[in-house]
């Protein structure tokens, strides 16, 4: 099980994302209100804590949402599960769908940094049921094929 440490969005694609503490899921959309939302599979992205920290050690200066990550989650590694895996937060369902992407032009971290974690460490899912979500909220891995 984890727990919800930030939500986070962004008005504008590109950017780093803002942790506003709560938000509303949608089903089939994303998180209501980001700019990566809508019908496609990468919906919602994801980072573990744990990952964070291990770059913060690196010397990295970062937000939550500086990745580009929609929610933080402790306690969940989420880049060593199957793609299918679902989750549970409160009345939210989402399925996991992608591991990592594909960098284009290197995020403002990597050129500070020289490496970011998001390719290799943030997952992607869908919402197939939706809720309202927010920081201390329990996250649990419901499905795992």
């Amino acid at each position: 099980m984890g727990v919800i440490v930030a939500v986070c969005i962004s008005k504008e694609k590109g950017v780093a994302k803002k942790d506003l503490g709560r938000g509303e899921l949608v089903a089939r959309h994303g998180l209501k209100g980001d700019a990566h939302a809508g019908d496609w599979h990468r919906q919602i992205s994801l980072l573990s804590l744990q990952k964070i920290k291990a770059f913060r050690a690196k010397g990295a200066e970062v937000e939550y949402g500086a990745f580009g990550e929609n929610l933080v989650v402790d306690g969940i590694d989420f880049a060593n599960l199957p793609l299918g895996t679902k989750f549970r937060c409160g009345d939210a369902l989402l399925e996991m769908t992608q591991i990592g992407k594909e960098c284009h032009n290197h995020c403002e971290i990597y050129h500070r940094m020289g490496d970011c974690i998001m390719p290799r460490e943030g997952v992607f899912a869908r919402v197939l049921q939706g809720g309202t979500i927010q920081i201390g909220d329990e996250f649990q891995i419901t499905i795992n094929n």
